[in-house]
């Protein structure tokens, strides 16, 4: 069943040079209990996404073009107040840094017990008890003493999980994680990772999952969406976009990540940087950097082939198989 479509979604900001687009036609869908994984460079548009789809864009910055659907509604143009009442419930949120997202002067307890009575009407004994039961789906040791303490006596990595709780508790159809495993070290990514993985297929909540480390998606996603300038140039099962994939830039970003059993004296780089949003070529926005662009690349941008499911934004690319 599919939770979110995200059709032809524009996002723009006013500037001193005219309108810029942060983010160009992005399309795509998550149905329950898949992890859709999204990739690309700082800059490529990945959480401005992710905002958009839960309402957070920050005035003057607005969606211009597109429509989000979560379970067949519109939600894109709700009310601040009805799309409020809508983050938590129907949509959760795991952010990068758990510290920002946890308030200090509250215990574990107080805020997962507000969240839960705050969007199910639970009397208090009952959203208690549901609160422990989340801190023990997560991993949290010992969560009837643990509920009473507050979020400066957790790790970094007990706090992320009490932070998956709190987007979870209250048991959303789909929940937005931004680079929720980079301020963690490598071996409690790992359970973070395991963790999410766990409880996508036990709630069957859809998740996107934004992150700039292809390790995390190869071990995390089930399709993975790669963005560049504000748009997507591939999407697919993470199999085949990490195995075989048919735009140069995602051939680039793999052929970057080091092979276990190589001693290369350097890895490959993509040549050249990223261009802003204010100043982005004409035609693929990508061709100043690739090295198979052909004449047409310079003046016609290269519109997606394929379906929701598998697509890619490219002119070399002919045809693609659903």
């Amino acid at each position: 069943m599919t939770i979110l479509t995200v059709e032809n979604l524009t996002v723009c900001f006013p500037g001193r040079r005219g309108t810029i687009n942060a983010i160009e036609d992005v399309s795509l869908s998550v149905s329950a209990g898949e992890i859709l994984g999204m990739v690309g460079e700082s800059g490529a548009g990945k959480s401005m996404t992710g905002a958009a789809i839960i309402g957070l864009i920050e005035p003057p910055g607005r969606i211009a073009k597109g429509e989000i659907r979560l379970e067949g509604e519109r939600i894109d143009n709700l009310r601040p107040e009805a799309m409020r009442r809508l983050r938590g419930r129907r949509i959760g949120a795991i952010f990068q840094d758990p510290l920002t997202s946890l308030n200090p002067v509250l215990t574990v307890g107080e805020q997962l017990i507000e969240t839960i009575q705050t969007h199910l009407r639970l009397p208090r004994s009952q959203a208690r008890e549901r609160a422990i039961d989340w801190l023990r789906r997560v991993g949290i040791p010992a969560p009837e003493a643990r509920i009473d303490t507050y979020p400066h006596q957790y790790s970094g990595g007990m706090r992320q999980r009490v932070v998956i709780a709190l987007a979870l508790c209250a048991e959303p159809q789909l929940v937005i994680a931004d680079e929720p495993t980079t301020a963690l070290d490598v071996s409690v990514q790992a359970q973070i990772i395991a963790l999410l993985r766990k409880l996508a297929r036990e709630t069957g909540v859809a998740v996107i999952l934004v992150t700039h480390d292809m390790g995390v998606i190869a071990e995390t996603a089930d399709r993975v969406a790669v963005m560049y300038a504000g748009r997507i140039v591939e999407i697919g099962e993470v199999a085949d976009v990490l195995t075989a994939p048919k735009h140069p830039y995602t051939s680039g970003l793999m052929a970057s990540i080091p092979r276990i059993g190589e001693r290369p004296e350097t890895l490959p780089q993509i040549e050249g940087a990223m261009p802003r949003p204010h100043a982005r070529p004409e035609g693929c926005a990508f061709a100043p950097r690739c090295p198979h662009r052909m004449e047409i690349c310079t003046r016609e941008r290269p519109e997606p082939r394929g379906t929701l499911t598998r697509s890619v934004a490219c002119h070399l690319t002919e045809e693609v198989p659903a």
